[in-house]
């Protein structure tokens, strides 16, 4: 520190400091512990000059570079006779370079002025500096007008709700439909068909489609209305789910589905994956082979869907429900079909258990249950005998 104390005069306490290998803070923690104040301090005679020891300051050091350390010094007389007055110490509220009160004043009466309280602070800033004037940047600006709470929007801004996550369960038929609408491209430019499908997330079984040459609430209506009626779904059993188009959201079929006694649920916006069974169903549709680019007519488009959709429910082999046909699993076949595999295998193993190296083959299971957002697994806490076998 004594080194320290020795070059601060001459270089500034910043490259002392530097050159010592000591931190500034340390530096000053130590001069305020060792000098008391008002004792001594450092005034240079010149810019940069090697100051005299002058009695009766306080701790403030000016070094040769105009540095600021924690000495504050007394009025001083120079060596040509001038009574030179100290800085005015800062308050611990305020920077040095702070604007005073009086200023602060002066720049928010400007800002709340008739010619500028509909203008932004870049605004003014760059008004004034056309017209030779500079009251503060316009950084500062904003921090006055934020100080005073006048930085917020002027409108209220739309605060979306919070919209829950669907956790929808589904462990047999009728229980949980998921419908969704696609697009079909027309014959020409901007052309298309609207597809409306409701799939049963149970069984992937497609229990009603529509091809219409729009989109309206009152098509999915009757769709709707027609399916549950020829699954003779009784009421208060079926939970109906979809995105938040439209049509899913539409009064005509929320009042529909609240007399038919069915639950609606929808997706949270702009997440698919609240609605997975729908979209890998469309996926399925547009990767098939001998779908076309465009449909000629909507003849074409509902003979094309009346195939697909025939082969999807009867022979589509689908590995979310086991390899099974949707079909079968929605009728409750899919045990008895089923039961007939492990046989197979268990002849083919008992031929050539040679190829199968790790153990004998089994069927894929048939599901249990099929969900939409399945909750995430709770890890329960440790007992006080498992902690203390841990």
């Amino acid at each position: 520190m004594a080194s320290v104390s020795e070059l601060a005069p001459l270089v500034g306490v910043t490259a002392a400091c530097d050159v010592v290998g000591v931190a500034r803070a340390s530096f000053y923690r130590h001069e305020r512990r060792r000098v008391p104040v008002g004792t001594v301090a450092v005034v240079g005679t010149e810019p940069g000059g090697v100051g005299d020891v002058v009695p009766g300051a306080s701790l403030r050091h000016e070094g040769a570079a105009g540095e600021r350390s924690e000495l504050i010094l007394p009025p001083v007389v120079t060596a040509q006779g001038v009574e030179v007055p100290p800085p005015a110490p800062p308050t611990s509220q305020s920077h040095p370079r702070a604007l005073s009160p009086a200023e602060q004043q002066a720049v928010l009466e400007v800002l709340h002025s008739p010619r500028f309280q509909d203008a932004a602070p870049a605004t003014v800033f760059a008004t004034l500096l056309d017209e030779r004037v500079y009251l503060a940047s316009e950084r500062t600006m904003y921090r006055l007008l934020a100080a005073s709470g006048e930085t917020r929007s002027r409108r209220d801004q739309l605060v979306h709700p919070t919209y829950a996550k669907p956790e929808l369960l589904a462990t047999a038929p009728n229980q949980v439909w998921s419908w969704d609408i696609t697009k079909l491209l027309g014959p020409a430019t901007w052309t298309y068909f609207s597809l409306y499908v409701i799939l049963d997330i149970y069984s992937r079984y497609v229990v009603g489609w529509m091809v219409a040459h729009r989109e309206h609430a009152e098509l999915a209506e009757r769709l709707i209305a027609e399916t549950i009626a020829k699954q003779a779904v009784p009421a208060g059993q079926l939970t109906l789910h979809a995105d938040r188009g439209s049509s899913m959201t539409s009064k005509p079929v929320a009042f529909l589905l609240a007399d038919l006694g069915v639950t609606k649920t929808h997706s949270r916006p702009h997440v698919s994956n609240d609605n997975p069974y729908s979209e890998a169903q469309f996926k399925t549709l547009k990767y098939r082979p001998g779908f076309p680019d465009r449909f000629a007519s909507i003849e074409q488009a509902r003979a094309f869907c009346q195939d697909f959709f025939r082969w999807y429910n009867a022979e589509h082999r689908h590995s979310g429900i086991g390899l099974m046909a949707p079909e079968v699993v929605h009728h409750g076949q899919a045990q008895a079909a089923y039961n007939a595999r492990p046989q197979v295998l268990a002849t083919a193993y008992a031929a050539h258990p040679e190829r199968f190296v790790r153990q004998a083959p089994r069927p894929p299971q048939l599901p249990t249950a099929a969900w939409i957002n399945p909750p995430l697994p709770t890890i329960d806490a440790p007992t006080a005998s498992e902690e203390v076998s841990q």
